[in-house]
């Protein structure tokens, strides 16, 4: 993959900031850190966008509430062009780690996202917003 040398002009105190995040995440070079930083608003535009993205569904629920289980698995059907694979973590006598990796249009996700957010027993729910990485080096 061939490099491209750019210059910017920065504050010194943003620069300094910068350099002791980039010291604390044990990240190698500002290069590492300023090509990650791009890639993550890259990321945020394609799911702007509505393109075609990857990325993880995560829910801790508690297996015992009533039905939780039976409407988990009937939102996960009826999205099934979305879901790619699940993951079930038992994470104690009652509680469950889900792990739904994703990949469509970021609306349907987002979509998804809410409705497994509205069933009654779901105590946490979020998104690990990804990319399919065609569009990113």
């Amino acid at each position: 993959m061939p490099l491209t040398r750019f210059s910017v002009s920065l504050d010194s105190r943003l620069v300094r900031r910068f350099d002791a995040r980039i010291a604390e995440e044990k990240l190698p070079t500002r290069s590492k850190a300023i090509g990650d930083l791009m890639r993550a608003a890259l990321v945020k535009s394609e799911w702007a966008a509505d393109g075609e993205v990857a990325g993880a569904i995560v829910l801790v629920y508690d297996h015992h509430r009533h039905d939780v289980v039976r409407r988990l698995t009937q939102a996960q059907h009826d999205a099934h062009h979305l879901i790619i694979s699940t993951q079930h973590v038992h994470l104690d006598h009652d509680n469950c780690l889900e792990i739904i990796a994703v990949r469509g249009r970021s609306r349907e996700i987002e979509g998804l996202l809410r409705r497994l957010k509205a069933l009654k027993g779901i105590k946490h729910a979020a998104l690990a917003a990804g990319s399919t990485g065609r569009k990113l080096a």
